[in-house]
């Protein structure tokens, strides 16, 4: 006699319950483990909200930029769950690294290891903005307190003269500058000729602004966009490519700077121009 001859369910048909409901008769909800996966460079991964699939090139504890295979480059917050690693859901976070033989600081130079920051030398680097300031701190930030030079914004250049002046630059006590849009004929330029002397060094970039001088790639774009004159170059970027305020624009340039090798090197040979001229040769 069949099972269906008897009324009894076949055995193919029967399902096992066991576990999925609680004491009060509930169904018990269990949450699907979602793996950890190492963003190590040149893992491939898909972003689902926007479908763009791309290879790991740089990850820190707050995104990941990835790179299509048309060599475009876009930023991703780490989310948990926010990737599909091999078409499946993955949180993706930070390689662990283990330093081999010297470690290298973000300028480039070799780490010193367990060595206090210097006392304060009297001589100092100025810089025009805090943007400015934020960028040297990220890549020369060891380098500076192992020599104990501070790093100061002037907020601009309008009274660099005056400002100069009231330094009273000395042999042991000098001052270097650090400006924007070092070109023949700026004003910059020009303000740069009026306070330069033995004490006083002045370089800079080429650029309008300290953000030009990290690379394109860097932010995940091709090329910074041409602003029009008379337009802020700050506002002006950001609203050519959707980053809403220069506040979030700064997050996004000053966030996405790791070392020297962001840099444009105009920016790079400046700031180290200026590390040597205000520690070789002075008393401190």
């Amino acid at each position: 006699m069949s099972p269906r001859d008897t009324g009894l369910p076949s055995a193919a048909r029967t399902h096992d319950y066991r576990g999925a409901f609680g004491a009060d008769g509930t169904r018990v909800v269990r949450k699907r483990e979602i793996p950890e996966v190492p963003a190590e460079r040149g893992t491939v991964v898909e972003d689902p909200g926007s479908g763009f699939c791309g290879a790991v090139v740089r990850v820190d504890i707050r995104e990941v930029t990835l790179e299509d295979r048309h060599g475009r480059h876009r930023v991703f917050p780490l989310r948990a769950g926010a990737f599909l690693v091999d078409g499946r859901p993955a949180t993706l976070v930070v390689p662990p690294r283990a330093p081999t033989g010297p470690v290298i600081s973000a300028s480039g130079s070799v780490r010193v290891a367990n060595v206090a920051a210097r006392t304060a030398r009297a001589s100092r680097i100025w810089v025009e903005g805090i943007h400015d300031a934020a960028l040297v701190e990220t890549v020369w930030g060891h380098d500076l307190r192992v020599e104990g030079v501070v790093v100061e914004p002037m907020h601009g250049m309008d009274d660099l003269a005056a400002a100069v002046a009231d330094f009273g630059p000395a042999a042991h006590r000098k001052l270097g500058v650090l400006v924007d849009h070092l070109v023949e004929g700026s004003k910059e330029t020009r303000a740069a000729h009026a306070v330069a002397g033995p004490h006083v060094l002045v370089t800079g970039h080429p650029f309008v602004d300290v953000w030009q001088a990290v690379k394109p790639s860097v932010v995940g774009i091709r090329a910074w966009p041409a602003v029009p004159r008379g337009t802020d170059w700050k506002t002006g970027v950001c609203a050519a490519l959707g980053w809403g305020e220069p506040a979030d624009g700064a997050r996004r340039v000053l966030g996405a700077v790791r070392s020297y090798r962001d840099l444009e090197s105009p920016l790079i040979g400046a700031v180290e121009r200026l590390i040597d001229f205000v520690t070789v040769d002075d008393a401190g």
